[in-house]
């Protein structure tokens, strides 16, 4: 974590963002599928425009860090253009974010806002099984017990989930929960492994997010003829767009630089205070927007889910140091001893 000292209004700021931009992001990418118009756009030219944005961005952060064009070229060449393992690295993570991008759009497609907030929220035992496994880092007590509790959690949510009654479309809610599952485990996987690759060099965040993205942009566009072709080539690659769809890309762009600033400036419980008010604020758009019928059950798992994330971003005990008076009583035995 960065040592700057920051403003805890600077932190409040970083964090109102990206919870405004989560539960914006899912809500309205929920109306793009379910209501807002019956032309249906190609979700995966959504994912990989997505990508386009984030390299761009990506490069205006780098060119920002560097302090001029002309050190922002000679860092692109030596870690891109000339380091081509780097790249190949990088493109792990980029195949397993377009999986995972593209399972948001087949989730949403098929459970409401609010249902899929809370169930992926599994990301957080997904991903402490990552650290555990590939960091060999160690859980406490009470992590444990917050993962268990929110697996119960979500159980409680898809047990009798909550009905919309505004949805315009056929849904199918357990396609949508297994493209959760799938989601799920690429976002575990995935950020473990970029950490790691982080954490092997001291290569700048942004220029591995720009070997992440360049690669991203071609696994995106393979995807999008792979799966779409006939049709893009058909229709164009914008078809059925419009200004909510470009939303939707835009949320989606913006959304992973917030989370990098708020991971760099503040800790686990902020950061869980704030996936909790994302769940309340799609469970409320939900409510309006599309006619969500909230039931004991969902209630019930919502909440669960909601402790156990402020109970998993407790920081752990120190047990290295012994209280005050067992270190005199250690101290008092010795001299016996002696």
């Amino acid at each position: 974590l960065s040592t700057e000292p920051v403003s805890v209004m600077f932190k409040v700021y970083c964090l109102s963002v990206m919870t405004l931009v989560a539960a914006t992001y899912t809500v309205v990418l929920r109306y793009t599928r379910t209501v807002s118009s019956t032309v249906m756009y190609f979700s995966t030219t959504a994912v990989c425009i997505t990508e386009c944005i984030k390299l761009f961005l990506s490069l205006g952060m780098l060119t920002k860090e560097t302090g001029s064009f002309g050190r922002l070229k000679a860092s692109i060449v030596e870690h891109v253009f000339w380091s081509p393992k780097e790249l190949l690295k990088l493109s792990v993570p980029s195949v397993v974010y377009a999986v995972q991008n593209n399972m948001a759009f087949i989730a949403l497609s098929n459970l409401d806002a609010a249902v899929y907030q809370v169930t992926y929220q599994l990301k957080i035992p997904c991903t402490a099984l990552c650290m555990v496994l590939m960091l060999n880092r160690s859980l406490s007590r009470l992590q444990w017990f917050s993962v268990f509790m929110l697996c119960l959690g979500v159980t409680l949510v898809q047990w009798k989930p909550a009905e919309a009654t505004k949805v315009q479309v056929e849904q199918n809610p357990f396609l949508g929960f297994m493209a959760i599952a799938v989601a799920v485990l690429c976002s575990g996987f995935a950020g473990v492994y970029f950490e790691k690759v982080l954490k092997s060099s001291d290569t700048s965040l942004w220029v591995r997010n720009i070997q992440m993205y360049l690669s991203g942009i071609v696994v995106t566009l393979a995807g999008v003829y792979m799966t779409e072709g006939a049709q893009v080539i058909e229709k164009g690659f914008f078809y059925g767009y419009t200004p909510w769809v470009c939303f939707v890309v835009f949320l989606a762009s913006v959304g992973g630089l917030y989370t990098s600033v708020v991971v760099k400036y503040t800790d686990n419980i902020m950061k869980g205070f704030s996936a909790a008010a994302a769940i309340v604020l799609s469970t409320v758009a939900s409510v309006t927007l599309f006619g969500l019928q909230i039931t004991a059950t969902f209630a019930c798992g919502a909440m669960l889910v909601c402790v156990s994330i402020y109970l998993y971003g407790l920081p752990k005990q120190d047990t290295t140091k012994l209280p005050r008076a067992d270190t005199d009583k250690e101290a008092r035995q010795k001299l016996i001893t002696v």
